[in-house]
């Protein structure tokens, strides 16, 4: 339960045993903040960066949590903000990774294939939209986060996020029937 995580990450924290608190965030959390990462940036070497400044960040900052979220909504916020941040810094468009490369679609009927020519399709369709659209997509629906975590998170209002994640779909909605 992640709860439990929490709470002995915390509790090992405090006793002193920063190793074996590292070693649980690390067991908990670290996967799962690189694939949010990963999908928002694409490339493993950028997310593995960003990943590795998130997680000195929250090394340092865990001592200042206060316990007003869930320590998992405190580590995404901080991974968002890292992922942001890079982002602007690098200017970097996701236009760059072509998706295509990674694929090769033979035109062959095969279930595999599809699949891989379905994810392409959808991976472009997420770069055609606005990064704090696609977070909110990526939460909502990778995730199946609440709006109300999702709030906490990005920290904007449930309205606004309502109507970020319905234009990101329409967006994507569109952009699939006309590719």
């Amino acid at each position: 339960m992640p709860g439990q995580t929490d709470d002995q990450i915390l509790q090992l924290f405090r006793e002193g045993k920063q190793q074996d608190a590292f070693r649980l965030l690390m067991n908990s959390y670290q996967e799962r903040i690189y694939w949010q990462i990963r999908r928002i940036v694409i490339t493993h070497e950028d997310a593995d960066d960003i990943l590795q400044n998130t997680l000195i960040k929250v090394w340092k900052g865990l001592p200042k949590f206060k316990g007003n979220s869930k320590l998992y909504t405190w580590i995404f916020r901080i991974a968002s903000n890292e992922t942001f941040t890079f982002l602007e810094k690098n200017k970097k468009q996701l236009d760059q990774v072509e998706i295509s490369d990674c694929y090769q679609f033979t035109g062959s009927n095969s279930d595999h294939v599809d699949g891989e020519f379905i994810q392409e399709q959808l991976e472009k369709a997420l770069r055609t939209i606005p990064e704090k659209q696609r977070m909110v997509f990526h939460l909502k629906y990778f995730e199946d986060m609440k709006y109300t975590e999702i709030s906490e998170v990005v920290g904007t209002s449930v309205g606004a996020l309502k109507a970020n994640y319905h234009l990101a779909v329409k967006k994507i909605e569109e952009f699939l029937k006309s590719n």
